[in-house]
């Protein structure tokens, strides 16, 4: 029961891990923009939407390389450890 606890915190801690960076670059993208928005007097609610995917697109293409290597060494460590699933 305790390697299940910790595969379960493992895994939570690996999808926080790899979505804090687009997370991020979303809200500080969302941020530039509403102040830009507030300048500017422009309410236009999908104004924010291109910039951020955009964004979020340009986070992910960068860090996939990292992310996929993340993500491998966690599924081989749950492979090389499947015998303690068993027991």
């Amino acid at each position: 029961m305790e390697y299940y606890l910790r595969v379960t915190n493992e895994a939570l801690m690996l999808i926080l891990i790899l979505s804090a960076p687009p997370l991020l670059i979303s809200m500080t993208v969302g941020l530039l923009i509403s102040l830009f928005q507030a300048t500017t007097q422009i309410q236009e609610q999908t104004l924010t939407f291109v910039p951020k995917i955009t964004a979020v697109f340009l986070t992910l293409a960068i860090m996939g390389y990292w992310a996929a290597g993340q993500m491998m060494k966690f599924t081989n460590a749950l492979f090389m450890n499947f015998p303690q699933f068993l027991k």
